[in-house]
């Protein structure tokens, strides 16, 4: 049975303690290239972006380490040991995974794929046992995990959807914080893939975020479903 203590809202701490850090989002995304596609004010929109979406899944008990906006680019979260891999939830089926099954590519799924990936590296793909094996979590905390980024799709999923849009996918981070496993994501253009279920000529594709002018107008686009 899972340790229904682990979803617990954000411990109350004096906010000066060393129990906490300051993220500063930057005025930039890096593409698969590890080249920075830069943008005005693009930091301060990222801050926006994730406490707005992070404050909305606390309501849903979702455990996350964000405390509060303390400037227009910058988060508090709770002082946290990074796991060190990311779990890539994909609601539809992509290039690769078609090509494997002999699906059709873009289907929208019923129920989540989920990926785990090492490090910060997008082509480090990896299995429930090698995180195991390699003592990079314990089966235990990987169900906890799994639960975890199983909520939030399907928190992330209903909201978008009663939008008129459609969460491709999403990347889910953690990190330890007083025992607990808290979300620490990093909701960004690079993590958050939204789809126009329409298919507006207008929409950008947010797989081909190449310029600084489409990462403003996808960001914008996001800012704008969330506020």
């Amino acid at each position: 049975m899972l340790d229904m203590k682990n979803e617990i809202k954000t411990p109350c701490l004096p906010l000066e303690s060393d129990d906490y850090i300051n993220h500063v989002y930057p005025d930039y995304i890096s593409n698969c290239k590890s080249e920075k596609i830069k943008s005005e004010n693009l930091g301060a929109d990222f801050a926006k972006i994730n406490i707005s979406i992070l404050d909305y899944l606390k309501k849903y008990h979702v455990p996350v380490a964000s405390v509060k906006l303390v400037d227009e680019n910058t988060v508090k979260y709770l002082k946290y040991t990074e796991i060190n891999f990311s779990v890539r939830i994909l609601n539809y089926i992509d290039k690769r995974t078609a090509k494997i099954f002999s699906k059709k590519e873009n289907e929208i799924l019923d129920l989540p794929v989920f990926e785990y990936y090492y490090g910060n590296r997008r082509n480090n793909l990896v299995s429930e046992s090698h995180l195991i094996s390699f003592n990079l979590i314990n089966f235990d905390n990987l169900k906890i995990i799994n639960r975890i980024c199983s909520k939030v799709n399907a928190v992330l999923r209903s909201y978008f959807e009663r939008r008129g849009e459609f969460l491709g996918e999403v990347m889910c981070s953690f990190g330890e914080h007083g025992n607990k496993i808290y979300l620490v994501n990093d909701f960004t253009p690079v993590s958050l893939k939204i789809l126009n279920l329409n298919k507006d000529n207008n929409s950008i594709d947010p797989y081909k975020l190449e310029t600084p002018s489409n990462v403003k107008k996808y960001t914008d686009f996001i800012l704008n479903l969330i506020n």
